[in-house]
């Protein structure tokens, strides 16, 4: 019903920036509060930052200064903007909306790799 495709992971030397987009398509009526969490090897997924429907952000304390999380309602989609990224950013990074299709849900991309090299 609903599908959410991240891009824009890769391969980044640390200092380095990237930028992860995620778009959602299907049946969607409207779309709540968007986040991006990640996660690393052997480490429990986490939040990194979030925005909802007003535009109000949360960041992890790890990320503050760092990340901007931004989205454009007409496209449907949820940006990350990554800056002076550091060895300890790598993970896999998992797009999530809370979208109202027929029903009000919560739904995940595939994620995409974020590697930093030192």
């Amino acid at each position: 019903q609903v599908q959410l495709v991240e891009s824009g992971g890769g391969l980044v030397q640390a200092g380095g920036s990237l930028r992860l987009s995620c778009v959602a398509s299907g049946s969607i009526f409207s779309i709540n509060a968007m986040a991006w969490y990640r996660q690393a090897p052997g480490k429990q997924r986490a939040l990194v930052a979030a925005i909802d429907s007003g535009g109000r952000t949360n960041y992890a304390d790890s990320v503050k200064g760092r990340f901007t999380v931004s989205r454009d309602n007409a496209k449907n989609t949820v940006s990350l903007e990554m800056n002076s990224l550091k060895p300890e950013d790598t993970a896999v990074y998992y797009c999530n909306m809370e979208i109202v299709t027929t029903y009000k849900g919560s739904w995940w991309g595939q994620g995409t790799q974020v590697t930093v090299s030192s």
